[in-house]
């Protein structure tokens, strides 16, 4: 089967391909990933084939990021999901993506829910097409009404065609109820050696506490003052804390470094979380569902897109605590703040002294690990491409 992989730019948005993309290498599957620029480097690594598309106008996308920092979230979200996703990104991907299904001829298309260009083309050239999910089903599926009126110039029946392609996800129906008719859902393949993680902390054997606020927040301005806050925050703890910074930020900025706590720009989440208590994050998808498939319960400190909704559903389910200005909140994205610092200590105290929250992580990671896996996802597909 020849696979065509497509992402918009970001680790948020193409690492829910990497499964995926391990599945089709043990089917012996042809593979190509059509990537923004930014990405090119992260799929030169894979050794497949790839295509590289361009970026919309630098100076009009500047513009909007710069607009979506000031608006309430529902206002901030229409301009994220159908100016800058569905009308900037498609457009200036199309080009590339409309070449690959025109003359690699792909007979499947596998695209994470923000990119668009491979949608049209797919259904340009009579592809068969799917979305992995890189977030909460409801999320998606409000997402893609949104960036809806930027899709209807390439077709009137558009949306209604995405809506309906398959959806695979890796979350869970207690967590995640899904609208999408055709919800596939998997666990990702296991046998990977897990490297255990040097001794930062001179043989302590004190509990793990792992804060990370994911890929993007670290070249955000609102950075430095957030990880302070968190940085406080777990100074006094009885704990071993890792803390990752991401590679856009200058761990100098932070001052001292407390004795207990270790900075990394980044480390594989696969080798932190089997140790972990608990995991300290602003609720992005990826580190969620990290913690969550590993069953360990989360402090959340939500700063913009689907945070909020994540920290809440993980919240009501018993997994988890959120603090913070943007707990609760549909204003724009707030980073943390002084009179946050107490709140988010007693939350991971809370969280490392009640076992109640580990006790309901597992039981996400129990259904989580009975899902089908990948493989055999991928062979239903298969199945389906063959008679398309």
């Amino acid at each position: 089967m020849r696979v065509l992989l497509s992402s918009t730019a970001g680790s948020g948005h193409f690492n829910p391909l990497v499964p995926v993309l391990e599945a089709l290498e043990r089917r012996n599957d042809d593979v190509l990933i059509a990537v923004p620029p930014k990405l090119e480097a992260t799929v030169r690594a894979t050794g497949h084939p790839f295509r590289i598309g361009s970026d919309p106008p630098e100076t009009e996308l500047a513009s909007l990021w710069a607009r979506v920092t000031t608006l309430p979230r529902a206002e901030a979200s229409v301009i994220v999901e159908r100016e800058i996703f569905g009308r900037l990104f498609t457009a200036a991907m199309l080009p590339t993506l409309d070449e690959a299904c025109r003359v690699w001829r792909p007979d499947l298309v596998l695209r994470e829910t923000c990119e668009y260009a491979s949608l049209v083309a797919a259904e340009r050239y009579g592809v068969m097409h799917a979305q992995i999910a890189i977030s909460a089903a409801a999320a998606e599926a409000g997402a893609q009404e949104l960036a809806a009126p930027a899709l209807g110039p390439y077709g009137a029946t558009l949306s209604d065609r995405l809506h309906a392609a398959p959806y695979l996800t890796r979350f869970p129906t207690s967590l995640d109820p899904s609208s999408f008719p055709s919800t596939m859902r998997y666990r990702e393949g296991t046998g990977v050696e897990i490297v255990p993680l040097p001794d930062w902390w001179a043989g302590s054997e004190l509990a793990l506490v792992y804060v990370t606020f994911g890929s993007v927040t670290g070249g955000a301005p609102l950075a430095t003052a957030t990880y302070r806050v968190a940085l406080e925050a777990v100074a006094k703890l009885e704990a071993r804390v890792l803390f990752t910074v991401g590679h856009a930020f200058d761990p100098g900025r932070l001052g001292p470094v407390p004795a207990n706590v270790h900075i990394e720009a980044w480390v594989p989440q696969k080798r932190v979380l089997p140790g972990t208590a608990v995991v300290v994050c602003h609720g992005g998808s990826g580190t969620t569902f990290g913690a969550l498939a590993a069953g360990v319960p989360i402090v959340f400190t939500p700063l913009f897109a689907d945070q909020p909704a994540n920290a809440r559903r993980v919240t009501a389910a018993g997994a988890g605590l959120t603090v913070g200005p943007n707990a609760d909140s549909t204003g724009a994205p707030a980073e943390l703040g002084p009179a946050d610092v107490a709140p988010l200590r007693a939350a991971i105290e809370a969280v490392l002294e009640d076992n109640a929250f580990a006790k309901a992580a597992r039981r996400i990671s129990d259904e989580m690990r009975v899902l089908p896996d990948i493989d055999g996802v991928l062979e239903q597909l298969a199945t389906v491409v063959a008679r398309h």
